[in-house]
C-alpha cells in the first residue's frame, strides 16, 4: 500500500465517518509500514491511539480490504521519542469472527453507542414527561444556550436515556458540524483514570473541553469519587465559560445525590432541573399503542381482542422498559402458537410480569408525592430540618412507606437521610395516633394512598 492509495482510502473514510470524526481522529493518522498483512499507523498521543483503536480500527481495516489490500490486522503506535527508547505499545484490531463492531455516528463522539430507535419521533409524550420532552427539544434545536446544564432525572425506565439519545441524534441531523460527546459518567471516570495512568491528562482535558455539547448519563455514578469529581467540575466550568451546552441525567435530583460535592451540586442546580415522573395510565396506553403499531407490520394477520391494551396499561405499572418488554413477549408468543391475543392469553403469557407489577410502590415515589402534596422541597423531606411544616409531612411519608412497601424500618430509615429505625418507628406511631383524631390528616392519608396505588 502506497501513500497515494492510503489517500484514496482516507477519502472514503471521510464519507463514512463524517467530517468531524475524520478531522479529529482519522486525519492525524500517518501510514508507517504495511508488511505481512499488518498495516501500522503512527498517532500523536497514547490517548488518540486508544480512542482510534476502540472506535475506528475495524472500520479502517474494512476500508483497506475493500480497496484491494490484504489486511489481517491494523496497529497504532506512538512514535518513540528517542532511538534507545523501548518499542511503543500497540493496540490492534484483527478480523472479527463474530462480525464487525458498530460504526460510529457522523458527528457524535460516542463512548457509549447511540440507540437508533431512541429519537423524538419514537418518544411518547404525556403529562409525566411533557416538560422534560419540551426542554430536550429546545436543546436539540441547537440555538443559543438558554439553560445550562439541562438536568434530567427520574427512576429507571422513565425515558431519561431515550431523551439524551434523541438530543444527540437531532443535533447530528440539524448541525453536523457540532462536536457532540455522549457518554456515561462511568465512562468519563474510566477515561480520566486511563489518562492519569498513561500520563495523557492534557489530551483528556483537550478532548473534553473542545466539544460543543457534552452529554453525561447517570452522573450519580461519580458521587464519592473525589478525583473524578474534581476533573468533572473543572470540565463543567470550562464548557460553561465557553457557552457550550451541557446535558446531564441522573436517577435523582442534584440535591438528593449522596456524596456529591457541594460545589458540583450547586453547579448542576443552576440550570434547568426537570423530573420525569412515573408513568400514568394514559401515557402507558399511548406507549403500548405506538409499539403495537410497529409490531402489527412485523406480525401481519395477528389479531388482538378489544380491551387488551387497556388491561396491560392498567396492570403493568413498573416502567416503560418492562411495559415494552411485555408487549414484545406477547406478540412473539401469540405468533408462535398461532393464536389471537385475548385477555386470557395475556394473563397466561404475562403472569410473572403482572405479579411483579402489582402494588410496587417505591419509597422515592412516596416521598415525591407527599412533598408535592404539602408543598415542601424533596430535599427537606430527607434533610435534618425539624420545623413542624416539614417534620409532619416527613412522618406521613414514613407512615406510608411502612404501610405500602415491604421495606424494613432500617431500610426506610436509610432512605430518609440515614435516620435510625427508632425514628421511623416513632414517626409511624405518631401518625397512627393523630389520624384517629385529625380528620384532615386522615383525608390526606386516604388521598395519598389512592394516588400511590392508582
Amino acid at each position: 500500500m502506497t501513500e497515494e492509495s492510503w489517500g484514496r482510502i482516507r477519502n472514503e473514510l471521510l464519507k463514512s465517518v463524517g467530517k468531524s470524526n475524520f478531522t479529529n481522529w482519522i486525519e492525524p493518522l500517518k501510514l508507517d509500514t504495511f508488511e505481512n498483512g499488518i498495516a501500522r499507523f503512527e498517532v500523536p498521543t497514547k490517548f488518540m491511539r486508544d480512542w482510534v483503536s476502540r472506535n475506528f480500527a475495524e472500520q479502517i481495516r474494512q476500508h483497506l480490504e475493500k480497496a484491494g489490500e490484504n489486511v489481517a490486522r491494523v496497529e497504532f503506535h506512538v512514535p518513540s521519542r528517542s532511538a534507545t527508547s523501548p518499542a511503543a505499545v500497540t493496540e490492534r484490531s484483527s478480523k472479527s469472527k463474530t462480525g464487525a463492531p458498530r460504526a460510529p455516528d457522523d458527528s457524535v463522539l460516542t463512548a457509549a453507542p447511540l440507540e437508533a430507535r431512541f429519537t423524538f419521533d419514537t418518544f411518547v409524550v404525556g403529562k409525566p414527561n411533557e416538560l422534560a420532552h419540551a426542554a430536550a427539544r429546545r436543546v436539540a434545536e441547537g440555538g443559543p444556550v438558554t439553560f445550562n446544564p439541562l438536568f434530567l432525572y427520574g427512576g429507571v425506565g422513565l425515558g431519561k436515556t431515550h431523551l439524551m439519545h434523541a438530543i444527540a441524534h437531532e443535533l447530528q441531523t440539524r448541525q453536523s458540524e457540532l462536536r457532540v460527546l455522549y457518554l456515561s459518567a462511568e465512562q468519563f471516570m474510566y477515561r480520566f483514570v486511563q489518562a492519569l495512568r498513561e500520563k495523557e491528562i492534557m489530551g483528556f482535558k483537550e478532548m473534553f473541553r473542545s466539544v460543543d455539547v457534552l452529554m453525561v448519563d447517570d452522573v450519580q455514578f461519580i458521587a464519592g469519587k473525589e478525583s473524578t469529581q474534581e476533573e468533572f467540575f473543572h470540565t463543567f466550568n470550562a464548557l460553561v465559560d465557553q457557552n457550550k451546552q451541557i446535558v446531564i441525567s441522573a436517577d435523582r435530583a442534584p440535591g438528593e445525590i449522596k456524596d456529591l460535592e457541594e460545589r458540583i451540586r450547586s453547579r448542576l442546580q443552576c440550570g434547568l432541573v426537570v423530573d420525569l415522573h412515573p408513568t400514568d395510565y394514559e401515557l402507558r396506553l399511548g406507549i403500548l399503542q405506538q409499539k403495537a403499531e410497529l409490531y402489527r407490520s412485523q406480525y401481519p394477520g395477528l389479531k388482538m381482542a378489544p380491551g387488551v391494551m387497556e388491561f396491560v396499561a392498567h396492570r403493568i405499572t413498573t416502567n416503560v422498559r418492562v411495559l415494552e418488554g411485555a408487549l414484545t413477549r406477547l406478540f412473539a408468543f401469540a405468533s408462535l402458537v398461532g393464536r389471537e391475543i385475548t385477555l386470557d392469553l395475556v394473563q397466561d403469557c404475562l403472569a410473572d410480569i403482572i405479579r411483579a407489577s402489582d402494588r410496587k410502590v417505591t419509597i422515592e415515589e412516596i416521598q415525591r408525592k407527599v412533598a408535592e402534596h404539602y408543598n415542601i422541597r424533596l430535599a427537606d423531606m430527607i434533610g435534618p430540618k425539624r420545623v413542624r411544616t416539614i417534620a409532619r409531612p416527613r412522618q406521613v411519608a414514613m407512615f406510608l412507606a411502612k404501610s405500602l412497601t415491604t421495606r424494613s424500618l432500617p431500610e426506610i430509615g436509610r432512605r430518609f437521610g440515614g435516620r435510625d429505625h427508632t425514628t421511623i418507628m416513632h414517626g409511624v406511631r405518631k401518625i397512627e395516633e393523630l389520624k384517629a383524631t385529625d380528620s384532615q390528616l386522615a383525608d390526606d392519608l386516604n388521598m395519598l394512598q389512592r394516588l400511590l396505588e392508582a
